[in-house]
């Protein structure tokens, strides 16, 4: 089983977490399949789960999201072996998002994820975007304030570019950056920021792999994905996650899922064995 650990806390993985948004935002499953989700994905050997204030529908159902995953792993039995991280930084007046890296939501919003998580500590705590109305040191301070009182174990940072992340180098250990990237929107290689994270020990968690909805139409039209589907007995969802696990031991995809054969599917990926030729042609397909 592949496995990733976490920059270099001695903690791992298994090399395909879940991307939960989907369980919470519009057009989400009701509870019984939501926690099939999460329980499919435990089942299959599943353990870093991937979570935010904001998924959820609007303001006044911040912490949706984490209250749901609490509740399924409590029901399951197996929140101590699962690491949910979670993030501050975002708002969802009348459903919108909208960026708040005051250094006074993020202390809120964190307090409020460990009620909702019903934990004293959160062990990955990701600034979910840079603010550009607030000084990036600042949300990062709050952060470390936070890590220095004990309320989460390692911070991460989300949406940030390759200067920014240098940036926040300079004042802590950041353990993780998750972007956005899969074979259509393939940036933080051509900008080189997942060679950076890879030189300097810090995980990168692609979300949105398969590239959201309209990237997962795609995936199902590409006429090299459905070659290689065909040559590998897989789906080209999976034929997409095999792709970002073969570019670099420190890359830990979180695919979203709103139904159970979903995640199963996407946990296969960890046994699936790309060639080289096959990796160099997925490689050429064009972004965007």
């Amino acid at each position: 089983m592949q496995q990733r650990e976490l920059d270099s806390t001695g903690l791992h993985f298994k090399a395909i977490g879940l991307g939960a948004m989907p369980l919470s935002i519009s057009g989400r499953p009701d509870e019984k399949q939501a926690f099939e989700v999460i329980e499919a994905f435990i089942a299959g050997g599943g353990d870093f789960i991937d979570t935010a204030n904001v998924y959820c529908l609007d303001d006044d159902d911040i912490g949706h999201n984490e209250r749901l995953i609490h509740q399924a792993l409590s029901q399951i039995g197996a929140g101590a072996n699962v690491m949910v991280a979670t993030k501050g930084g975002l708002r969802r007046p009348g459903g919108a998002w909208t960026v708040d890296g005051d250094p006074g939501w993020l202390r809120e919003s964190c307090e409020r994820s460990l009620q909702a998580l019903r934990t004293d500590c959160i062990g990955l705590y990701q600034l979910h975007a840079v603010d550009p109305k607030v000084d990036f040191r600042r949300s990062l301070d709050a952060l470390i304030k936070l890590q220095e009182d004990g309320k989460i174990r390692h911070i991460g940072l989300s949406n940030v570019s390759a200067a920014q992340l240098e940036s926040a180098l300079g004042l802590t250990l950041i353990a993780s950056v998750q972007n956005r990237c899969n074979l259509f929107d393939k940036r933080d290689f051509h900008n080189g920021l997942i060679d950076f994270c890879q030189a300097r020990q810090i995980t990168y968690i692609p979300y949105s792999p398969v590239g959201g909805h309209n990237g997962h139409t795609r995936l199902s039209r590409e006429p090299l994905l459905l070659q290689l589907a065909a040559k590998y007995e897989a789906t080209p969802h999976r034929i997409a996650l095999a792709w970002l696990l073969h570019k670099g031991h420190h890359i830990l995809p979180i695919p979203g899922a709103s139904k159970a054969a979903s995640i199963r599917d996407s946990l296969q990926a960890t046994s699936l064995a790309l060639s080289a030729e096959d990796i160099a042609a997925l490689d050429r397909l064009p972004d965007r």
